[in-house]
């Protein structure tokens, strides 16, 4: 199983404030939305709780919500205490790409465990304030890059946008 991660990020690794998004990308969320679908959603709860209620759980995707509160309760999602415990969920789901969609302390958490094999990055054109950040800077070593789209600012999305995808160079054992 894959284990992919997607993210909008800013110039200055900002990628929230006071848990909600700094900023209107449609064209991104649409990407979003058609790269995860039909996957299992990985989320912890703060970022799931930053969904606005009509689109909790995300449609047409098996949302698996990470949390140390055991009593914590998301339904139509899956309630689970530990990353481990969701990469579980899909692998006995039979999930061929599951992603990992923030936040800021399960992105940390994913990358420092080394299971993350590719990362689908927005990189925004701006430098809002923010109070959850992304760190870019391993990326210079051990991943390699493919642009996948580019947007210029327009009635749609508030700043231009590059979307790239990054594979881990080296093979991972099964």
């Amino acid at each position: 199983m894959r284990v992919s991660l997607i993210v909008a990020v800013a110039e200055n690794g900002v990628i929230g404030h006071n848990n909600d998004l700094v900023w209107r990308l449609r064209d991104d969320m649409q990407f979003f939305a058609v790269t995860t679908r039909g996957h299992c959603v990985i989320t912890g709860r703060k970022n799931y709780e930053s969904i606005p209620d009509r689109f909790r759980p995300l449609k047409d995707r098996t949302n698996i919500v990470v949390t140390r509160n055991s009593a914590y309760n998301a339904p139509g999602a899956v309630v689970v205490n530990s990353l481990e415990a969701a990469l579980e969920v899909a692998e006995k789901r039979g999930e061929e790409e599951v992603f990992i969609i923030g936040g800021g302390q399960i992105y940390r958490e994913m990358l420092a465990s080394g299971k993350v094999d590719r990362q689908y990055i927005t990189h925004v054109s701006a430098a809002p304030e923010g109070d959850t950040f992304f760190e870019l800077d391993y990326l210079e070593q051990g991943w390699s890059r493919i642009d996948l789209m580019r947007h210029d600012a327009d009635d749609r999305n508030e700043f231009a946008f590059c979307v790239s995808r990054y594979d881990h160079n080296e093979q991972k054992a099964s």
